[in-house]
């Protein structure tokens, strides 16, 4: 499998509709090939068949044979590149790092970080009780192990 004519072409695809990015190339075992790619406002199928033909009708089947998988993600997926963030901003995200668990609504995207808020009930600092107060909280990107939208009904 030519993966760099796969990766051009590929590219060649996300090139008409620059609100779609990719989000995974994967070369699998038996020749299977999984694209996943994303938009800042969603992928709407006609777009995911485009990429699928851009691909398969330019690779040569006599040559190798293969099977292609182009998806967008799962809502249960993790989020995995920065535009991702920028898409959800004003959504509830559940955020997981090595040492904690957040879950709030992700109101900024920075170069290198996301910023959290949500509201907790604490102590109150004088006399007996508990108040509703604002937790903001600025997350490096780099110390995220997972970041999933949470799903609301």
């Amino acid at each position: 499998m030519n993966q760099d004519k796969v990766r051009a072409l590929l590219q060649e695809a996300l090139d008409e509709n620059p609100s779609l990015f990719l989000i995974d190339l994967k070369f699998l075992a038996n020749s299977k090939i999984k694209v996943i790619v994303d938009g800042d406002s969603g992928v709407p199928l006609n777009e995911i068949i485009r990429i699928s033909r851009n691909i398969e009708h330019n690779l040569d089947r006599e040559e190798e044979d293969f099977s292609l998988e182009v998806t967008s993600p799962d809502i249960s997926e993790s989020l995995k590149v920065k535009r991702q963030y920028n898409k959800n901003l004003n959504r509830t995200l559940k955020v997981k790092t090595n040492d904690n668990e957040f879950e709030g609504k992700l109101i900024e995207v920075k170069e290198d970080s996301i910023v959290l808020t949500w509201k907790a009930r604490e102590p109150k600092p004088i006399g007996k009780g508990k108040h509703t107060v604002e937790k903001v909280e600025e997350i490096p990107m780099d110390i995220i192990t997972e970041a999933k939208v949470k799903i609301i009904f």
